[in-house]
């Protein structure tokens, strides 16, 4: 009994240095993760303002040419710039009043549904 006794002794220290260096990679895992999907999150965000900008500037670029267009064809310096103010304030109603946010709700179902289990590398694992 005393060498049985000996002998599980010695293998609870292996086991248990087992499990603490389990732990201990699993720990690294998730935070190697966590920084991948932060870096991947940040890069997602620099080049979505960069084109939020681009996109901008190309609206406003765009609505003062057709502004000066208008005013050309109109012969007048104002109703160009009129015209174009009007469109977006259209615009404005129609997304305001028009639209519910249930649509904007569906898009953002479809656009994020369970992409925290579709991006997790352990449950494909097992």
């Amino acid at each position: 009994m005393a060498l049985q006794d000996n002998g599980t002794r010695e293998r609870n220290p292996n086991l248990l240095e087992n499990l603490m260096g389990y732990i201990d990679t699993r720990i690294d895992i998730i935070r190697l993760e966590i920084q991948e999907k932060l870096k991947a999150s940040f890069v997602s965000t620099i080049h979505a303002v960069l084109l939020g900008v681009v996109a901008f500037l190309v609206l406003i670029f765009l609505s003062l040419f057709l502004g000066l267009l208008l005013n050309h064809l109109l012969d007048s310096s104002f109703w160009g710039f009129g015209i174009v103010a009007l469109f977006y304030i259209i615009l404005l109603v129609i997304l305001a009043v028009g639209l519910d946010k249930k649509v904007f709700q569906g898009m953002a179902d479809k656009a994020f549904d369970n992409t925290i289990y579709k991006s997790d590398k352990r449950e494909k694992q097992l």
